[in-house]
């Protein structure tokens, strides 16, 4: 009962693969990404070059050497905001309809993104 209410109540995320992010808040303030990968059940996305952490790993068929590994892990949605290319600063994307299908547009200028 109570997992059924916290599904209902989640928010669809307005960042996809591919979209280029700011992070907002935390250790890497200001950077600047692409995201790679989006998680909108756990509400994260793992960003290029940003939240790294060491993974020890086994040597197998495709790492023979084995040993320390860096990659990034996924951060909080709300810990990035979109970047427009054009404004050359952050912004928002909103849902618009268009005809019979939803678009996502720029919220301070307009243009589809």
């Amino acid at each position: 009962m109570a997992q059924e209410n916290k599904n209902e109540t989640r928010k669809k995320m307005r960042i996809k693969k591919g979209d280029t992010v700011v992070v907002i808040t935390g250790k890497y303030k200001g950077v600047k990404g692409k995201v790679l990968k989006a998680f909108p059940k756990d509400s994260t996305v793992i960003v290029e070059r940003v939240n790294f952490i060491k993974r020890h790993t086994r040597p197998n068929q495709q790492n023979q050497q084995g040993g320390i590994v860096e990659k990034e892990a996924p951060i909080n949605v709300s810990n990035v905001k979109l970047f427009n290319e054009k404004l050359n600063d952050v912004t928002r994307a909103v849902y618009k309809q268009a005809g019979d299908s939803r678009i996502r547009v720029c919220k301070k200028t307009g243009d589809e993104i």
